[in-house]
């Protein structure tokens, strides 16, 4: 199993716009992935599920698949969390 690990970047950590457009990503990917949190592990695709974790800035999450193109999905997810996806050009880079 593919697993990459990275610490929350946006100031708010994963809520609102931050896990909205994690949640995106995660999907337009099409790739099955999961995050965990603690003992918690949800759906990328899950909007609920990502909130859910609670995870504020500096939390670090674990990304996991299993899939054939697991490992370009994670490196793309981690990349973008590791960002602070509360700035307006997140996504630009």
């Amino acid at each position: 199993m593919a697993q990459r690990t990275v610490t929350v970047a946006s100031a708010s950590g994963l809520h609102a716009r931050p896990a909205k457009l994690f949640v995106q990503e995660a999907v337009r990917l099409g790739v099955p992935v999961r995050i965990r949190a603690g003992e918690r592990t949800v759906p990328a695709t899950s909007m609920l599920g990502v909130l859910s974790l609670g995870a504020v800035q500096g939390t670090e999450v674990t990304l996991e698949s299993d899939a054939p193109g697991a490992g370009e999905a994670l490196d793309t997810l981690a990349a973008l969390l590791s960002r602070d996806l509360d700035a307006g050009e997140a996504l630009d880079a």
